[in-house]
């Protein structure tokens, strides 16, 4: 899977891509293995080559609401690892066998100091994602709520 692929880092030019895989390693993991707790230090970014992550969040102690299944297509997840305060917003799982590319937080504070235009070209991509994101939850939360009001007044 090209970098390309992933919304993150579209609109990136080939040699920004080529630095950007320069700092990538590869990891295989198996089926539900934890590749990092909500909460926790975000240490990694994350993009799928093979398989697919899912993304959950602990609701109560041993109770976990799955948020999202993340596939190979397109396929990035841990963009904590990006921002302040660096901690995971969410939990990940291997939901298959899995091949990722991983990125190192302190590599990629290091790419910002050397090409800052191509870290602003990706917190663009990411911001607009967020964004894209924000919009989803905001008419899912519409719908549960005229859902909740008709139930009550039926």
């Amino acid at each position: 899977m090209p970098l390309s692929s992933c919304y993150l880092f579209d609109r990136l030019s080939e040699t920004q891509l080529q630095r950007v895989h320069a700092i990538s390693s590869e990891q295989k993991i198996q089926k539900g293995q934890w590749l990092f707790r909500e909460d926790a230090e975000a240490q990694h970014f994350y993009l799928i080559k093979e398989g697919a992550i899912e993304l959950l969040s602990l609701v109560e102690e041993k109770f976990e609401i799955p948020i999202a299944l993340v596939r190979a297509k397109n396929g990035c997840f841990g963009i904590s690892a990006l921002v302040p305060p660096f901690r995971y917003s969410l939990s990940a799982r291997a939901a298959h066998d899995s091949n990722l590319l991983v990125f190192n937080r302190e590599d990629l504070e290091k790419l910002k100091q050397e090409d800052p235009g191509l870290v602003c070209v990706m917190m663009n991509n990411l911001a607009q994602k967020l964004l894209e994101r924000l919009k989803e939850s905001r008419k899912e939360i519409k719908l549960h709520f005229m859902n909740l009001v008709r139930s009550v007044t039926y």
